[in-house]
């Protein structure tokens, strides 16, 4: 299975969707900052699960029509930072998706997941994580488990490697840092973590228009 995830940054990125989904050959596309009043419900062989639609920079992820059957959605909001409460950028920061695996008759869940920014904590992110995994699960108790996107969190992968590993849980980092937007600030802001699932690798694909780089993830277990 092949994953795509992608922080549009604001949306200037839109024009890229359609050409990182088929070039990268991806089974999924996740998207984060989208303007989801101007995306697509259908390109080539994906259609659009879900979208968020009280933010304004929102959440919305693609699937292969020939490769899942979609089951059901559904999209969560998480504990507000201090920057939630004050600018109001977005509350929905986890969209959900429930397929089913034509190739080989398994269900998979898939989410895409935009973290508190860095004005917030990570302790703060950890919670957002720790929540995020556990509503994805209330969604089809027992089945694997993948979720991509911007986690805003460059450093000290240690400490929420450990967090989620307690529930079962592994991060994967992809191969090169993702952020390109600030000469002191890079890191690896988007990676993936999974449950039941054999991760093969992340890699981190050309940089577009956007500050952030996206990723592949390559996942097998289904």
């Amino acid at each position: 299975m092949r994953v795509v995830s992608y922080n549009l940054r604001e949306h200037t990125a839109k024009g890229e969707i359609r050409s990182l989904a088929e070039d990268n050959d991806a089974d999924v596309l996740c998207l984060q900052e989208a303007d989801t009043k101007d995306i697509p419900d259908e390109f080539g062989e994906f259609a659009l699960a879900a979208s968020t639609h009280n933010n304004r920079l929102g959440l919305a992820a693609y699937y292969r029509r020939s490769r899942f059957e979609l089951l059901g959605t559904n999209v969560y909001a998480l504990k507000k930072s201090m920057h939630d409460r004050v600018m109001s950028p977005a509350h929905e920061r986890l969209l959900a998706m429930h397929l089913a695996d034509r190739q080989s008759g398994r269900d998979v869940l898939i989410g895409s997941f935009h973290a508190a920014p860095l004005t917030a904590t990570n302790a703060l992110r950890k919670k957002q994580v720790e929540s995020a995994h556990r509503l994805m699960r209330a969604l089809a108790p027992g089945v694997p488990m993948l979720m991509v996107g911007d986690f805003n969190y460059p450093w000290f992968h240690g400490g929420l490697r450990k967090h989620i590993e307690r529930d079962g849980f592994v991060l994967t980092r992809s191969s090169t840092p993702t952020y390109l937007g600030y000469k002191y600030v890079k890191g690896h802001f988007d990676f993936a973590t999974s449950y039941d699932l054999k991760i093969e690798d992340v890699v981190t694909l050309p940089a577009g228009v956007s500050d952030h780089r996206p990723i592949l993830v390559r996942a097998q277990g289904l």
